[in-house]
């Protein structure tokens, strides 16, 4: 009968049918559990690295490499396992009149309600643990509001791409066995908290975590921040003794006598600014188009796997 049900149906039909099926799911096959495990890995990142973000250069590199990884895995985790548990119905289903393009659409919307929701819970956390959030904004007037543009973009962009792996995989097994590589590809090349040579850049646009990382750099004004790894590391030489004398020492006492602290932070900092961190708005809307884009691709590549499902013989 379900069978018969669907191939009288439309795209849009089908769309509403199988989204009701996901919100269903949602509520009574616990997969609701992915909105309290945000929290808890929020909570985790905030208590870890949330003191400095947006306080000082290193801070916020670490602090936004770190909500970009939460992202990355909450998208991940979202979407691994929706289509390749259920491959066996969408391939019957699909013989029997069900759109591939509607049941693609379905998941799209469900998974774009499940990352909103999970970036509203991120944003909650953090600012409920004492993360300062940016005080100006370059798109909307709430700068709270950017960053959850931001942080949605690279959550659903990971959501995507595992709903680009759930379609390819024939398994569950095999799914979860791709994404601990995406993950790592996800972490190391995100382009700017590791060292990478310079033959490897060009493969960090490929990954969400670079423009997610340089959209919440430049929404943070990373280049107007203090840097203070160079003042820390003096401080732990200052008792090294040259000659019987404490040059070190001697420096930082004179420095900190002519109140002239903030001011060698800050001329540290322009030492180290980094062009592509820009408060510019021109910047921060490349990276959600590139965001974007990455979703759509994603999102195009999967229908076009399904719509071959039957011939998968694997």
């Amino acid at each position: 009968m379900r069978t018969k049900r669907i191939s009288r149906q439309g795209r849009l039909s089908q769309t509403i049918i199988y989204l009701g099926k996901l919100f269903r799911m949602f509520i009574f096959q616990n997969d609701w559990k992915v909105l309290p495990m945000s929290a808890i890995v929020a909570g985790l990142v905030a208590f870890a690295v949330g003191a400095n973000i947006y306080k000082t250069m290193e801070g916020t590199l670490t602090g936004t490499f770190a909500l970009a990884c939460v992202c990355i895995w909450n998208g991940f985790f979202n979407s691994i396992q929706v289509i390749c548990r259920e491959r066996a119905i969408v391939k019957r289903e699909h013989r029997s009149g069900l759109h591939i393009s509607a049941y693609m659409a379905a998941h799209v919307i469900y998974q774009a309600v499940l990352c909103v929701l999970q970036v509203i819970i991120m944003i909650f956390v953090c600012t409920s643990m004492g993360v300062v959030m940016p005080q100006k904004s370059l798109v909307t007037s709430w700068p709270i509001l950017d960053i959850g543009i931001t942080l949605f973009f690279i959550t659903f962009a990971a959501d995507m791409l595992a709903l680009l792996v759930s379609a390819f995989a024939r398994t569950t097994t095999a799914a979860m066995t791709i994404m601990p590589f995406l993950l790592i590809v996800q972490l190391i090349f995100s382009g700017g908290f590791f060292n990478l040579p310079e033959a490897a850049m060009p493969l960090t646009n490929l990954t969400a975590t670079k423009w997610g990382l340089t959209a919440l750099c430049a929404q943070g004004d990373y280049n107007s921040l203090p840097m203070v790894s160079v003042w820390n590391s003096a401080v732990k030489m200052k008792d090294i003794d040259v000659e019987g004398e404490k040059p070190v020492l001697h420096v930082l006492q004179y420095i900190e006598d002519n109140d002239l602290r903030d001011e060698v932070l800050m001329q540290t900092a322009e030492q180290n600014r980094n062009p592509d961190y820009d408060f510019n708005i021109d910047i921060v809307s490349r990276c959600w188009q590139w965001l974007i884009f990455w979703a759509a691709a994603y999102i195009l590549i999967a229908t076009v796997l399904l719509e071959r499902i039957d011939k998968d013989k694997r």
